[in-house]
């Protein structure tokens, strides 16, 4: 009999299976500020490169099965017993802790750029895994959201063999990343100007022909009734120098992608860190021109973007002039960019002088 009642007296002792889950998601949020802000372990072994990513593609397959594991018996009846979700919580956090592990020990002469890939990859893993055991104690049993954030926590995992091996290919891989932002804002503009351009002449010529019948244009064609909507003479002129910039810095980014695939060298990660940090500004300074560009249009608002991006841009260009990637600096392409930056920015300040001077 005693050893019979040995079994539900460890059981009891134990919390529920549910409140278990509750407090691993705890313990696995409480970890994702430490990843975020995490250096890398001081250590005086040789980093072996070829080591590092078998270690991390086995941690992300570890986690991955512990997730299947964990997702498979929280979705059927009954559940786990006390003992039984002991154990597959301490797998969870075990396989967790691991792969946060193998980050921590990417030291940073590696490259900033390609920790911060690392670093994202295993943010999106330990993130996943937290929001995953938090909708098994609330949804317990099958439902479309234990199998939604299953699949998330396998595609984060999934990810691992994918990233960059070394910080030149990081460095490309994140300059990609920037040139397609860049590149899908100026169409977003591009479409937004001839969506909205016909729309003036519209309203104009509807103003002419119902002058006598204030605020029912919104009634016909469905145009809205605010001059607000659209755009004036003075905003469509100041949009051509706009739309010339984002094309500029598209093909700033462009270049220096090229410059980077074509000299950049894998043991010079410092600069290509600096290249990298400073066009990664490029996309979200163009983010904020577009913006800006929206009627109802502050032209004092356009033009301070606009040389919030240009400082960028040429910051960008001489950076990159100065580092190994461009090799002969005074035959490049660099000039000519500056140049085409300075003429954009130089027309956009003949347009939006008065705005000043007011």
């Amino acid at each position: 009999m005693a050893s019979a009642a040995a079994p539900a007296a460890a059981d009891s002792s134990l919390p529920p299976p549910l409140e278990q889950l509750r407090h691993l998601a705890g313990e696995l949020r409480f970890l994702l500020p430490g990843v975020r802000v995490g250096e890398a372990r001081e250590t005086t072994k040789e980093f072996d490169r070829e080591i590092f990513w078998r270690r991390l593609r086995e941690a992300a397959m570890a986690v991955s099965r512990a997730a299947t594991t964990l997702t498979e018996v929280f979705s059927r009846l009954p559940l786990p017993s006390p003992q039984e979700t002991q154990k597959f919580s301490e797998q969870v956090h075990a396989a967790i802790k691991a792969i946060i592990a193998v980050y921590y020990s990417l030291p940073k002469d590696q490259g900033i750029t390609l920790r911060k890939l690392v670093r994202s990859a295993t943010l999106d893993i330990v993130d996943g895994m937290a929001q995953l055991v938090e909708v098994l104690y609330i949804t317990p049993t099958q439902s479309p959201e234990n199998l939604i954030s299953y699949n998330s926590v396998w595609e984060a995992c999934q990810q691992v063999p994918r990233i960059p091996r070394d910080n030149k290919a990081a460095a490309l891989s994140v300059l990609t990343k920037s040139v397609d932002l860049v590149k899908d804002a100026h169409e977003e503009m591009e479409q937004a100007v001839e969506e909205c351009d016909p729309y003036y002449g519209l309203l104009s010529d509807i103003e002419e022909d119902n002058s006598d019948n204030h605020g029912d244009e919104e009634d016909i064609l469905g145009c809205p009734s605010s001059r607000d909507s659209y755009w004036s003479e003075e905003d469509q002129e100041l949009i051509i120098p706009c739309l010339a910039l984002v094309r500029a810095s598209k093909a700033c980014l462009k270049k220096i992608r090229l410059s980077v695939a074509e000299n950049g060298k894998k043991d010079q990660v410092a600069q290509l860190d600096d290249i990298v940090d400073i066009s990664d500004e490029i996309s979200p300074s163009v983010d904020d021109l577009a913006l800006s560009i929206y009627p109802p249009v502050c032209h004092l608002t356009v033009r301070i973007n606009c040389a919030k991006l240009v400082s960028v841009l040429k910051k960008a260009l001489e950076i990159t002039k100065a580092s190994h990637v461009t090799p002969q600096p005074e035959d490049s392409w660099i000039p000519l960019l500056i140049n085409a930056v300075d003429h954009c920015m130089n027309r956009i300040k003949e347009l939006t002088q008065h705005e000043v001077e007011s």
